[in-house]
């Protein structure tokens, strides 16, 4: 198990999820970059967006990537997120066809009723990727997907910084991050049954310093990883 701290150049006071996102829910789409996951999702090759009749939308925050998800053609949509602040918000923009406040490890939707799963920019706030795999596989049917993506732990590391969010006096709070080594997604998926169907990795490019123009000392470097996983028939 990598540990963030050995790497953390921030030192913020650090909070548990729940109420992290419930700080960061008002600002959370003026801070977070399409670049960092739906550029990387739009790359995947595998996935077949508009055949998917139902999705559910792990961690589904504030409702961006279930709005992405229906502007590609998807079904139904279902949501899950523990953080009934984000919820609110997502319930706003009406994209979900339902909402659910539930831990991931345990969301209480139906066994074998998804055609995809979808979960973004969620794995670092989790101690242990293996129940949110399971899960992910529990709800998808034989022959369907389940897409991650997430910030690239070699960023996490190298850039030395913590999901977090700025308060309105400009102090910044760090909410729970983990570092999952890409062989850890790869154990968690095969443990759990998935077989791993495509992997793409994005770089810091000219897109993200011009919106990140500090960041030109990590050009180049990986930002963000997605990996598709098919549940075996």
């Amino acid at each position: 198990m990598v540990d963030f701290a050995d790497f953390d150049t921030r030192n913020y006071p650090v909070v548990d999820v729940r109420t992290g996102y419930a700080g960061w829910a008002g600002t959370y789409e003026q801070t977070v970059q399409d670049a960092m996951d739906l550029a990387v999702l739009a790359e995947l090759a595998v996935p077949r967006w508009a055949a998917a009749a139902r999705v559910a939308d792990l961690g589904c925050g504030t409702g961006r990537t279930g709005a992405w998800l229906r502007a590609q053609g998807v079904g139904a949509v279902d949501g899950v997120d523990i953080t009934p602040e984000m919820l609110a918000l997502a319930r706003a923009k009406g994209v979900h066809d339902r909402l659910v406040e539930a831990d991931l490890a345990a969301t209480g939707l139906p066994s074998d009723g998804y055609d995809l799963a979808v979960s973004s920019l969620v794995d670092e706030h989790l101690a242990d990727l293996g129940p949110l795999y399971r899960e992910a596989r529990r709800l998808t049917r034989p022959g369907g997907l389940f897409v991650l993506v997430g910030l690239h732990p070699y960023f996490i590391m190298a850039a030395g910084m913590p999901t977090h969010y700025d308060a309105a006096d400009g102090s910044s709070t760090a909410i729970a991050t983990h570092v999952h080594l890409v062989s850890d997604h790869l154990s968690a998926g095969l443990a759990a049954g998935w077989e791993l169907a495509e992997m793409r990795e994005a770089v810091v490019d000219d897109e993200w310093i011009a919106l990140k123009p500090k960041w030109e000392r990590l050009r180049s470097h990986p930002v963000s990883a997605a990996y598709v996983w098919r549940n075996p028939v």
